[in-house]
């Protein structure tokens, strides 16, 4: 079969190639992707080539599919799996394989399998590892964005909390604590605001830290403060640190003085970092959630309160597929709504140049329908496009319409009539 992608041929080199997919095995599985949605791990990929540890010293002569947050519809089911699986199931998929402790990973490291592509083919590491995920909701942008949404929920996740005395580790954010999301006001922040305030294991008060009052005024019209209070019972404040004397003090004060139990830090850089480590309270936990391209990215911390305040810091990298599934769950609940993280939509001929250009192009994710044609564009813009193509006004009603957010109607109007390739 036939496939169109986009493809890592070396660094800074992503190319739309047109090549023939091989037939499949008896453990693996052809499947058309429909959505998927650009990871700033991606970007970090596409400028390190081979340098990145996912990629292979070879990708010159086998370029890898990018592309690793997506979903789509089977369309043939090897052998092995044919009594499991059948065509048209919609599907997703956990690519953090860690197959046999391998880096390896859809989006990184195969030349047949990735998002930004028509179709591709899943290999028998997908389903050995039980990260192949059957999807049963309506949109499959939801699907796509449950990998991003796992991230911020496996970091939840891996954040622990001691007792004087006990070595053991009281695993999850404090229930009722404080909460800080630092640099919180991109994409993954988003996600992790819409997790921390419809999760299980809730916070009593949410702070989300950012510079860029544009990120936080979006935001704040999401979730607004009193709305999330009334409904939620959850104290929430906006809070941009640019514009503030001293940012420690001020997000300090918030608390009473007392500090954060949590601080999820989304920037790899030293002075955010080291901003986080000071408005960490008693038996605090800092999560460095963003991954730095700099190998020797340092930054100083309160190893003070480290020792006297039993204050702990840590790393994620990614969720699992438990936390994939955990998201697919209650975003078929209507508990979380992944959209919250888009605002950019695009065809296939646009992943190359969004990839390379992703640092910077504003707002938050970028959401690729992979048989279109189409420019990124973002939601805000798409009314400005309607005298030239009317299915833009169209598109825009329906996005005002859900209070400025993707919507599983707008993606059913985008395939419904966009040209499909």
């Amino acid at each position: 079969m036939k496939a169109k992608a986009a493809r890592l041929h070396a660094a800074h080199d992503i190319r739309i190639d047109e090549f023939e997919l091989p037939p499949i095995k008896d453990d693996e599985m052809l499947v058309k992707v429909v959505t998927d949605s650009i990871c700033m791990s991606t970007y970090k990929m596409a400028i390190l080539g081979p340098e990145h540890k996912r990629v292979h010293a070879d990708v010159a002569e086998h370029p890898a599919i990018t592309g690793h947050e997506f979903a789509g519809d089977i369309v043939e089911v090897g052998a092995k799996y044919a009594d499991t699986y059948k065509p048209g199931q919609k599907f997703t998929i956990q690519p953090a394989l860690n197959y046999k402790g391998s880096m390896d990973s859809p989006g990184y490291s195969y030349e047949f399998c990735g998002g930004d592509t028509t179709y591709c083919i899943l290999p028998q590491e997908v389903f050995a590892t039980g990260c192949f995920l059957v999807y049963e909701g309506e949109a499959y942008y939801q699907a796509s964005l449950a990998e991003p949404m796992s991230c911020s929920i496996g970091a939840f996740h891996a954040a622990y909390h001691t007792r004087m005395g006990v070595y053991t580790h009281d695993m999850g954010i404090r229930e009722g604590g404080k909460l800080c999301i630092n640099a919180g006001a991109g994409p993954m922040g988003l996600g992790a605001l819409t997790y921390a305030l419809h999760c299980d294991r809730r916070p009593g008060l949410v702070v989300v830290a950012d510079i860029n009052q544009e990120r936080l005024d979006r935001a704040e019209r999401l979730f607004p403060p009193e709305e999330v209070l009334r409904d939620e019972g959850i104290e929430l404040h906006f809070v941009n640190t640019g514009v503030v004397d001293d940012p420690v003090a001020t997000l300090r004060e918030i608390t009473g003085g007392e500090g954060y139990d949590d601080v999820l830090c989304y920037a790899p850089v030293a002075a955010v970092v080291t901003q986080s480590s000071l408005i960490l309270g008693r038996d605090g936990c800092l999560n460095f959630f963003a991954g730095p391209t700099d190998k020797n990215f340092q930054a100083p911390i309160n190893f003070y309160e480290v020792h006297y305040g039993s204050q702990h810091v840590m790393g994620t990298t990614g969720g699992n597929t438990a936390d994939e599934i955990e998201s697919l769950e209650l975003t078929a609940a209507g508990r979380i709504d992944p959209a919250v993280m888009v605002t950019h939509v695009g065809g296939l001929d646009a992943a190359p140049e969004t990839t390379l250009n992703l640092p910077k192009i504003p707002g938050g994710k970028k959401l690729i329908y992979t048989h279109i044609e189409m420019p990124l564009i973002a939601l805000d813009d798409l009314r400005s496009k309607a005298g030239e193509d009317a299915r833009y006004g169209e598109l825009a009603d329906i996005v005002d319409a859900h209070k400025g957010l993707w919507s599983p109607k707008a993606e059913r109007y985008l395939l419904d009539n966009w040209v499909q390739k």
